[in-house]
This record gives structure tokens, C-alpha cells and sequence, in this order.
């Protein structure tokens, strides 16, 4: 697909817009980064305006535009019929105006091409050489089924688009010349290249709104916005615009207008099960049809007060334009095969079981991945365009489980306050230190219940967490060292205390044995001070350097 759509990797965040907005689900994802799949992508451009991160961007073409110029060519531009929809106020002569002042010999409204366009479809009618007729102007739609229905190809008009059929008639009419293309569409620049030579390139709005910016050239209304006479295939962009610009003289057929992509997938299926007969269906893959290109300008997005600036920019007659002979108009619209493998039944249910769907109702098909349904995302696993952690429910019940277990078997005991100091979750470790026999006997009850909530208090207003404090439970029983945490962003404290009594306990039972042990030294000592000054006086000694001895024995006793 040539890069027609890129990807800014640092910007992707795995939120899975694009695959639950992707009607193909051309998307893969891999190393924490969604890919396009390009030989399944049909270029819709949904991607690009749902993505939230701005991770999507359409390819810069705007430089081989100016290297067509800067070469010496005659470069036209064929403008398509929605420009009167993204650039409030502005007709044909002002855009004429600032697209020579990038250098282009002139510019013309795609819309003449769209008038040769809409008269082979009345002859294709009138003719009734086909029962159901698809418009083939939407290359998206031509690119949806060319790759996934291709049941339906019979069914397409194999006719040339509007941008096609005047860039044809532009290098009839001035030989040597070059056709720069300008629209709201990403699918044209893959469709121009496709072609040959008819289109040498396609630019989109958006791309024509930062050339413009970057020469500093403003678009300004001259008039030629009040024209509308001629051109009622200006119609185009708009949904029903085909049909209304159609003479549609056959009493035979029926006339349809869809659009939207999901509706067209829809309708392509009707067709396929033979459900229509003898009926002229224009489709546009875009919700609202050109005018709701994905490359209109983000700030130009209005379906309503778009379509009546297009409604009231055209005219109610054909523009004067001569018809070339149909061999000219007609262009192949083959299949493209796809590498999309197709899983057995035991395969997927392999994959649905390591989600931890064991049973159909475990299949909650909630979309978060992107999916329709679980097993349609088990299929993806298994093309190598998902991975098992786009699962949510699977990925919450493992972190559910994984915290809930390590909470029921951390020896600590931990318990988890909101910020009205209501008990929200206490583990089996704390219910043993403080007797409780039921963790429901507490739960959603204050903590004034159990615990004194002083310390919980300060910690809430102070917001200053307290670490392994060492604090006596005197209806417990029971000495802990205890942590209290305010985590902010959820609005929690967590407490978290470690049972040490029995090491208290040893401690002052240490303490004990050695103040009794001083104690009885300390008599020794004394009744053998007396002993020892009477052999000393004896002996003709004096006590000084015994006294000392014994002292010193007894401080040491009373270190250890």
C-alpha cells in the first residue's frame, strides 16, 4: 500500500480505537504498537480520525507536487466538489486564484469529470446491461470488494472515478500536461498511482491547507462562491449527489443511496445473496459521502451546514462538457487476493480457553479489544494480529487474582480504608490479630469499630504516610508494627500491620529474666562485699581494688 497511511510509534497508547473503528480490522498488534495490514486495509481513513493520540498520519505528497512544477510541466489541478464544504466561502475563482500562486497553470472542478461520469451511468441504466449496478466512483468500496467480496465485482460499474475521467479529459484537451488531484480522500492517492499515468499525483485538503500556510497564500472569497448555473454533478460529495445529478429515465430500476462503510459492507452482501434486483446503488464508503472524507480539515467537519454550502454551490443543469467515447471511460476493477488464513474450530477454541472462556457464556463479547466478539478476536490471535492481553475482562480477572492472592497469603494483615474511614477491604492475617471472625462483620462499617482512628486522621489531613510504627493493641492483645499509606489518586489508606507479639513478648520476657538476674547479683554482691572486707581486714588489705572488680562485674551483668 505504499505507506498511504503511516504510523507515529511513540504516540500509540494500545487503546484499540482504531480496530473497533477499522471495518476490516486491518489492524495488528505487535510489541505494544498497532501496524496497518496492508494488503487487507481498504484506506477508509477511519483509523486516522478516530485515533485519539494523533498515531496515524496520512502520507506528505505535496513534494512531488512541487517537483512537477519546478520541472517545467504544465500542472493542472482537478479540485474536488467538496472544497466548497472544507473552505467556507470560497468558489472555483478564488481557488483558481491561489493554486497559480503555487505555481500551477490552472485549476478545474473535479465536477466536470463527474458530469461524464454520471451520463455513462444513465446509458449503463437505460441499457439495462446489468441487473444491479454498484457506482464505482468511491475507490474505498472498489478497494472493499476488490479484496474481501470479490463475489461482487460483476456488479461494479467498471468505470472510470470523476478524478480519473477529468484528468483523462485535462491531457486531451492540453497535451504534455500533468494532473495534480486535490480531495478529502486518502484511498485517491493509492487509486492514482494504480492507474498509470491519468493522475500523477493526489493530494488532500489538508495537505493543499499546510502548502497554502507554509507560502503564506490566503484563500480569499472573489464572488465565484455565488456560482451556480451549470454543474449539477457539484453534487457528487454529497449523499444521493449521484442520483440527484442522474437523469434516472429508466422506470426499471430502482435507485439507492448508501453510505457509511458498514452499510455498504450490508448492501454488498445483499447483493451477493442475490436479495436485490434491478437496481442502481450508489455507495460511498464515508458517512455522509465525501463531504465526510477523512481528509477534510478537523475543523471542517459539519454534515449539515456542509452539505447545503455543496447543495447550494451547484447548478441544476450538465456542464458543457463534451463526452469522450465510452472505451475511453471504462477501467478494470480486479480482484486482490488477501493472506488471510482461516482457523479451524478447535484452533479457536484453544485460544478462547487461555482468555479463560471455557464455556460460550464466559464470552462476554464486550469489544473492548476491538472485536466484535471473543471468538472473532481468537481468530485474530491466531492470524497474528492480537495477542491474548488485549483481552480486558481476562487481563482484569488475572490482576484481580494475581492482587487478591497475594493479599489472602501475605502474612501481613492489610486493610483498606475510603476516605470516610469506612472499611472497604480487610485480608484473614488482620482479622486474626484483631478476632474477627467474618471479614462481613466489618465491611462498609466505620474503623472506629476495630481501630482507633486518631492515626488515620492525621494521615488523611496531614497527608504525610506513617512507615512501621510500633503501636500496642490493648483490646487485642496484640503488638504490631504498623505502615498507614494515603494513596491519593484513589482515595484510599491502606494499613498494613505486622503482628510482632510474640517477639514483644520474648523481648520482655528477656528483659524480665535479666532485671531478676541484676537484682539477685546485686544481693550477692552486696553480702560479699561484707565477707570479703572482713578477709580483707584480715589480711591487711584494703577493699579499694576488690570493690572495683565487683563493680565492674556488675555492670557487665546489667549490659547483658
Amino acid at each position: 500500500m505504499k505507506d498511504y497511511l503511516r504510523l507515529k510509534k511513540s504516540n500509540c497508547k494500545n487503546c484499540y480505537k482504531c480496530i473497533r473503528n477499522c471495518p476490516v480490522k486491518s489492524i495488528r498488534f505487535a510489541d505494544n504498537q498497532a501496524h496497518i495490514v496492508e494488503d487487507e486495509c481498504i484506506l477508509c481513513g477511519r483509523c486516522f480520525v478516530a485515533c485519539p493520540q494523533n498515531a496515524k498520519e496520512i502520507r506528505d505528497d505535496i513534494d512531488k507536487a512541487k517537483k512537477l512544477i519546478a520541472d517545467g510541466f504544465s500542472v493542472y489541478a482537478s479540485i474536488a466538489p467538496s472544497f466548497v464544504a472544507n473552505y467556507d466561502g470560497i468558489g472555483i475563482g478564488a481557488m483558481k486564484k491561489a493554486l497559480k500562486k503555487l505555481g500551477f497553470c490552472d485549476a478545474e472542478e473535479t465536477a466536470l469529470g463527474a458530469t461524464i461520469v454520471k451520463r455513462y451511468y444513465d446509458e449503463m441504466v437505460e441499457s439495462g446491461e446489468k441487473n444491479v449496478i454498484i457506482s464505482s466512483c468511491c475507490h474505498t468500496v472498489n478497494i472493499l470488494i476488490q479484496k474481501h467480496y470479490p463475489e461482487a465485482l460483476p456488479f461494479l460499474a467498471h468505470v472510470q472515478s470523476p478524478m480519473q475521467a477529468h484528468s483523462s479529459y485535462i491531457k486531451r484537451e492540453h497535451p504534455g500536461a500533468k494532473t495534480v488531484f486535490i480531495g478529502p480522500c486518502i484511498s485517491k492517492k493509492e487509486e492514482a498511482e494504480q492507474y498509470g499515468d491519468i493522475v500523477d499525483v493526489a493530494l488532500t485538503f489538508e495537505e493543499l491547507s499546510k502548502w497554502l500556510a507554509s507560502e503564506g497564500i490566503e484563500l480569499e472569497p472573489d464572488g465565484s462562491e455565488k456560482e451556480n448555473g451549470d454543474g449539477r454533478a457539484r453534487l457528487f460529495p454529497t449523499t444521493g449527489g449521484i442520483l440527484r445529478s442522474m437523469n434516472r429515465e429508466s422506470e426499471d430500476y430502482s435507485y439507492i443511496t448508501i453510505d457509511g462503510i458498514e452499510n455498504c459492507i450490508h448492501a454488498i452482501n445483499d447483493v451477493i445473496d442475490g436479495k436485490l434486483d434491478k437496481c442502481f446503488i450508489e455507495m460511498s464508503a464515508c458517512a455522509g459521502s465525501c463531504i465526510g472524507g477523512p481528509a477534510m480539515d478537523k475543523n471542517h467537519r459539519s454534515p449539515i451546514k456542509d452539505f447545503i454550502a455543496v447543495d447550494k454551490y451547484a447548478g441544476r443543469e450538465d456542464f458543457d462538457i463534451k463526452q469522450p467515447e465510452e472505451e475511453l471511460l471504462k477501467k478494470d476493477i480486479a480482484f486482490i487476493g488477501t493472506h488471510k488464513q482461516k482457523p479451524g474450530g478447535a484452533a479457536i477454541e484453544e485460544i478462547l480457553h487461555k482468555m479463560g472462556k471455557m464455556t460460550p457464556e464466559q464470552e462476554l463479547n464486550c469489544g473492548s479489544c476491538g472485536y466484535e466478539s471473543c471468538r472473532e478476536k481468537a481468530v485474530a490471535v491466531l492470524q497474528g494480529k492480537a495477542d491474548l492481553t488485549m483481552c480486558l475482562p481476562f487481563l482484569k480477572e488475572k490482576a484481580e487474582s494475581f492482587s487478591d492472592n497475594i493479599i489472602k497469603n501475605t502474612p501481613n494483615g492489610i486493610i483498606v480504608l475510603n476516605e470516610a474511614l469506612e472499611v472497604q477491604q480487610i485480608n484473614a492475617a488482620a482479622r486474626k490479630i484483631m478476632n474477627i471472625r467474618n471479614e462481613k462483620d466489618v465491611l462498609g462499617e466505620q474503623v472506629v469499630r476495630i481501630l482507633d482512628p486518631q492515626p488515620f486522621f492525621e494521615v488523611l489531613n496531614k497527608g504525610v504516610n506513617i512507615h512501621d510504627r510500633k503501636m500496642y493493641l490493648a483490646e487485642y492483645e496484640k503488638y504490631v508494627e504498623e505502615s498507614i499509606i494515603y494513596d491519593r489518586g484513589y482515595k484510599i489508606i491502606i494499613i498494613i500491620m505486622r503482628d510482632v507479639t510474640e517477639e514483644e513478648n520474648e523481648r520482655y520476657k528477656k528483659e524480665n529474666m535479666s532485671r531478676q538476674t541484676i537484682e539477685i547479683t546485686d544481693k550477692v554482691i552486696e553480702k560479699q562485699m561484707r565477707v570479703v572486707q572482713e578477709i580483707a581486714s584480715l589480711l591487711g588489705e584494703t577493699t579499694a581494688e576488690t570493690k572495683i572488680a565487683l563493680t565492674n562485674l556488675k555492670e557487665s551483668l546489667k549490659n547483658e
